[in-house]
């Protein structure tokens, strides 16, 4: 038997799932998150989970990981000291960066600019230039070269990034400054922007091949600690590493490059729900994963996430392919205040994290938390994680109770249902920017829950969007390891091209796609991916000429077989696209930008598991009732094992449906079926 472990790293918990590829089997374990060393958290639960399966590490066959450690680098201000080296008359360039201001109309009054990652006096200029079409202007003065770097040695750099103008066009420059670089600062990593963005737009490129270099140092000695103490525990795969656009890397890659795994931990999450959301038959979906400090959100399309250029962590944005994912600060954890000056209830952003957790955790916190809340109002049971987290109901009473006080509510209850509510209207915030915001009705799309917290409060966020079914997966709280589980190797290459259409061919276009296509697919071959299984997909930037932005726009490979009229084809779609975003079109020649080919391996092999058939009566999975709080009455709900229910059966609200790691509240006037996959489908009774 052959068996892939999925771990995730949260703010709050770690999660891993090991999988039986044969069978389709699963077992579960969520541990408390170890901000310190992550490792130690990981490798708890990876020893739990095997334990529980009666296996040893060594019959695991691979370990994929989506971790937070890239993120959480530059999130705290904990990146290395980098090093940047610039041309000459660019010394400036993340300082100057692009005159645009987040906020509303006079945001700029108020707004604290960030500190670049790379200080201005650890940024040297040296003497080269390189044109657009990769012509030299001015040769590289080596000797220069020396003396730049001999200053920055002693200003105690961890990374050093290469970004010189125009590099996209022709690398020779930066790879000799690396040379150099590897004789006059041994032992630094090195980056060069060549390798990381090879795009036109220096900021750009500059800025992510800075971020690339800060985190680097943290993400080598993190993998190659967790690469060892798993070779010491006895597991006979390898170590792979989640990206941000949810295909996974060697180990080696991702210390290579670890800009490309800022939101490693995310988009496990979309991988997952995508995999749950077509063993039910649906094919659009929103994923909505909740867990302790955060709520992420993402829209996905015939299967497909949605891919965006950019990757924001905190003020800072990169140019580095991710799933298109949204994230705002509520979460289980998310602490309610009301601020003296406007007596108006908040939730969050600040949250209790994994230490020392909402009150109801006994570990010293005092806080009310989102999760306080709903203990408060019955909606967890006395325990959590299969009885591992017993919960302090007094304590979530006594720290609901200070914000009922602040606002002169009556009862804790009262203030709980204020907070729940507050929280709902901020994710569904967060929903809206994926898809109203983005021009698509929600109401065509299914919502799939998961996260610790998701299930919780799922069913209020479908009469909120109107997103039925909403969809809980078996396991929810462990959703992001199984999609770190289900996915497969991918890679990426790309160029700027800057050419109008009326000046190339179809013939061109496939040329070009042709060679990334190779590129990305020898990084592959690299990594012990065969040619022969794997797949690659095209996609374009392109712009009416003259015009300062450009759309991404997918290229189906059909296309390139039929001349000329690739082009055509290309075009209708940019326009088609342009048209939904912006409502108008131009009578102009189009231009392509940047061109990038994606090459994937096969999606793993995993046998879903089958429910049997029930009776629709779920009467044999009821445990217990329990009074819950629903729109300010105590009502009585039916409390359902999960494990016990079976395909068909049919839960009515109110009632709520518990599991190791999760707990699914269900409304009243609503029902809860179960799919034969294991996923419950909540949706109206009179629907």
């Amino acid at each position: 038997m052959s068996y892939r472990l999925g771990v995730d790293v949260g703010g709050t918990f770690t999660d891993v799932l090991l999988v039986d590829e044969g069978s389709g089997a699963t077992w579960r374990a969520k541990t408390g998150s170890t901000p310190a060393d992550q490792s130690v958290g990981v490798l708890s639960g990876i020893g739990k989970v095997c334990a529980e399966a009666g296996i040893e590490l060594r019959e695991v066959d691979q370990v994929l990981h989506g971790t937070t450690v890239a993120t959480n680098a530059l999130l705290e201000g904990k990146g290395a000291t980098v090093g940047l080296v610039t041309t000459k008359g660019f010394r400036q360039v993340l300082q100057i960066a692009r005159s645009y201001v987040p906020g509303g109309l006079a945001g700029w009054i108020i707004w604290p600019k960030p500190e670049p990652l790379a200080a201005l006096e650890n940024t040297v200029e040296v003497d080269e230039r390189i044109a657009t079409d990769g012509a030299v202007v001015r040769k590289l003065d080596e000797d220069d070269v020396r003396a730049q770097l001999r200053r920055l040695a002693g200003h105690g750099i961890e990374a050093l990034c290469i970004s010189l103008i125009n590099s996209f066009a022709d690398s020779a420059h930066e790879r000799r400054v690396a040379e150099i670089a590897a004789e006059e600062l041994p032992g630094v990593p090195v980056s060069l922007s060549s390798d990381v963005l090879p795009e036109m737009r220096e900021y750009e490129r500059t800025v992510t091949t800075v971020a690339n270099g800060a985190v680097q140092p943290q993400v080598s000695r993190y993998v190659a600690n967790l690469s060892r103490q798993l070779a010491d525990g006895g597991v006979r795969g390898e170590l792979a590493i989640l990206r941000s656009d949810g295909g996974l890397m060697s180990a080696s890659a991702a210390v290579a490059n670890p800009v490309t795994m800022l939101l490693s931990g995310p988009a496990g999450g979309v991988a997952g729900a995508v995999w749950v959301a077509e063993q039910c038959g649906y094919s659009d979906l929103i994923t909505f994963d909740m867990g302790g400090t955060s709520t992420d959100v993402a829209l996905v399309q015939g299967l497909a996430p949605r891919i965006g250029r950019e990757t924001k962590v905190g003020d800072l944005t990169v140019r580095a392919s991710a799933v298109d994912v949204r994230t705002v600060g509520a979460g289980g954890g998310s602490i309610a205040h009301v601020p003296e000056l406007t007596r108006a209830l908040r939730v969050g952003p600040q949250s209790a994290g994994a230490d020392p957790g909402p009150a109801c955790y006994a570990r010293g916190g005092s806080d009310p938390t989102v999760t306080d809340a709903d203990v408060v109002l019955g909606y967890l049971p006395p325990a959590l994680a299969g009885g591992e987290v017993p919960l302090d109901i007094d304590a979530a009473r006594t720290a609901t109770r200070t914000v009922a006080d602040a606002m002169g509510l009556p009862d804790a209850e009262t203030a709980a249902a204020g907070i729940v509510d507050i929280v709902n209207e901020n994710m569904l915030g967060g929903l809206r920017l994926v898809s109203v915001q983005q021009g698509f009705d929600p109401r065509d799309f299914a919502l799939v829950a998961f996260g610790g917290a998701g299930p919780l409060h799922a069913n209020a966020l479908g009469k909120l969007t109107g997103a039925w079914p909403v969809i809980v997966p078996p396991s929810p709280g462990v959703l992001c390891a199984l999609g770190d589980a289900t996915t497969s190797l991918r890679n990426e290459a790309a160029r700027t091209c800057l050419r109008r259409f009326a000046d190339m061919t179809g013939s061109d276009l496939a040329g070009i796609l042709a060679e990334l296509s190779t590129e990305a697919g020898g990084r592959l071959t690299a990594q012990g991916l065969d040619r022969g299984r794997q797949n690659v997909s095209y996609q374009v930037d392109v712009r009416y000429s003259g015009q300062g932005f450009e759309i991404a726009v997918d290229v189906d490979p059909a296309w390139l077989d039929s001349g000329d009229s690739a082009l055509d084809k290309l075009g209708e779609a940019f326009d088609a696209e342009h048209e939904r975003l912006f409502s108008f079109l131009l009578d102009v020649d189009h231009e392509l930008v940047n061109a990038r080919a994606t090459v994937s391996g096969p999606r793993p092999e995993v046998a879903p598991v089958v429910l049997a058939a029930g009776s629709g009566d779920p009467a044999a999975a009821r445990t217990d009732t329990h009074p819950v709080h629903l729109d300010g009455r105590a009502v009585t709900a039916d409390i359902y094992d999960r494990a016990l229910l079976r395909a068909g059966d049919i839960v009515t609200g109110p009632a709520i449906v518990t599991e190791m790691d999760s707990t699914t509240l269900v409304l009243p006037g609503h029902a809860a079926t179960v799919h034969p996959s294991g996923s419950l489908l909540i949706e109206p009774s009179e629907g």
